[in-house]
């Protein structure tokens, strides 16, 4: 029989004593094997429902192959052909979903149960070959557990993407008013919604990880209002989500997406009928966040009847430039723009304006009388203050365009 060379080297570490009470105990691997898998794996919670192949065939292959070559004298399984076997073994129990947790127990309970084979079989004179071999198989343990472990998380990065992207795929196909290949036909009422989080944040001053967790805390939060998994098409500003067979928010929708993407989170929800009508009830939802947000209100559930005079006067016609213009005077003060934009959106209440802006009601009542003379807007007059929000509308309408 010719000699594999990388038996060499294997059993330099090891004392003549230590590699003979190893080979003592080998013939003992398959019944060990079949032992663990039977039984002494059965205490470990979730065990018990596994696959009878996965257990009997898959788990007891990989213990009486970790056994085997620890007792050969494979220096604790740090060989990198040695650690392949079991990092395959890993990624295949995380794609057929297997606990982390669950997996490395049984890493666990097996080098107990090897250790305790090794105790019956060694004899008294036979101590100290008994604790080289207690070292090497903590060594082996930790070395194989490591590779295990980021194997697994690796595999489970994979899948978690790879579902992800399925997701946003075929969230993507119905708001493009197309159908992705792998979904079924959508039939019947369908919710469609579009959220707003946050201004974009200038180049550099959100991280991806940031980016990343928000996205990750808001997709959660949705599929747990839902009790489903939502098709989301989500960046770190916000985006749209459909859910089929739905015709109808959850009560606790906006406290949850709040939770999840912070205080300023905006939401309006649209309903399609049909799978045809979802791009069109996207389309509705973005604008009336987008309305919303431009005259003023405050950030929150947002709802078409609540904006219905802006959004009717924010589709673009013949007049829109002119009514745009009607703010033209206010361009480069931000600071009175912001200041008509809230108190619109506060019902033109000066206090409730000034605690929303950080002024003095006065300071409010100053720049409101600057803006009417620039502009030659009286916001007393309700044909005026029509004429105001429309304007913001249109502009803002422009600037999104």
């Amino acid at each position: 029989m010719r000699e594999d060379p990388r038996d060499h080297g294997r059993l330099a570490g090891l004392s003549p004593a230590a590699v003979a009470l190893a080979a003592r105990c080998e013939p003992k691997v398959n019944e060990l094997a079949r032992r663990m898998a039977r039984e002494v794996f059965e205490q470990l919670r979730g065990y018990s429902g596994l696959p009878a192949d996965v257990k009997d065939v898959e788990i007891a292959a990989t213990a009486r192959h970790a056994m085997r070559l620890f007792l050969r004298g494979t220096d604790a399984g740090a060989a990198p052909y040695a650690l392949e076997y079991f990092q395959e073994r890993a990624a295949q129990r995380a794609e057929e979903g297997m606990p982390l947790h669950l997996l490395l127990r049984t890493y666990g309970l097996g080098a107990r149960e090897l250790w305790r084979v090794l105790r019956e079989t060694a004899a008294p004179e036979e101590q100290d070959a008994l604790a080289e071999l207690a070292e090497a198989l903590f060594t082996a343990e930790d070395r194989v557990v490591g590779a295990v472990t980021e194997s697994y998380l690796d595999e489970q990065a994979a899948l978690v993407a790879e579902r992800q992207e399925q997701r946003r795929s075929r969230a993507r196909a119905l708001l493009e008013g197309a159908r992705h290949p792998d979904d079924p036909v959508v039939d019947g009422p369908t919710l469609v919604l579009y959220a707003h989080f946050i201004e974009p944040a200038p180049s550099g001053e959100r991280s991806p990880v940031a980016v990343r967790r928000l996205l990750r805390r808001a997709q959660t939060a949705l599929d747990r209002a839902f009790g489903t998994e939502t098709l989301a098409l989500l960046d770190g500003g916000g985006g749209h989500v459909v859910v089929p067979g739905c015709d109808e928010a959850p009560p606790r929708l906006l406290d949850a997406l709040r939770e999840a993407a912070g205080p300023e989170a905006r939401l309006a929800c649209a309903r399609a009928q049909s799978a045809q009508d979802i791009p069109a009830a996207a389309r509705q939802a973005t604008e009336v966040v987008r309305v919303a947000r431009a005259c003023g209100r405050p950030a929150g559930l947002h709802r078409l009847d609540d904006v219905l005079l802006e959004y009717h006067v924010s589709r673009p016609s013949d007049a829109s430039d002119r009514i745009a213009a009607l703010l033209t005077p206010l361009d480069g003060r931000p600071e009175l723009l912001q200041t008509l934009r809230t108190h619109l959106g506060q019902r033109q209440d000066r206090r409730a304006t000034a605690r929303v802006l950080r002024l003095h009601p006065n300071s409010v009542d100053n720049r409101l009388t600057r803006i009417q003379e620039l502009t030659g807007l009286d916001l007393g007059s309700p044909r005026d203050t029509a004429l105001a929000l429309a304007a913001l509308s249109v502009r803002a309408a422009d600037a999104t365009g």
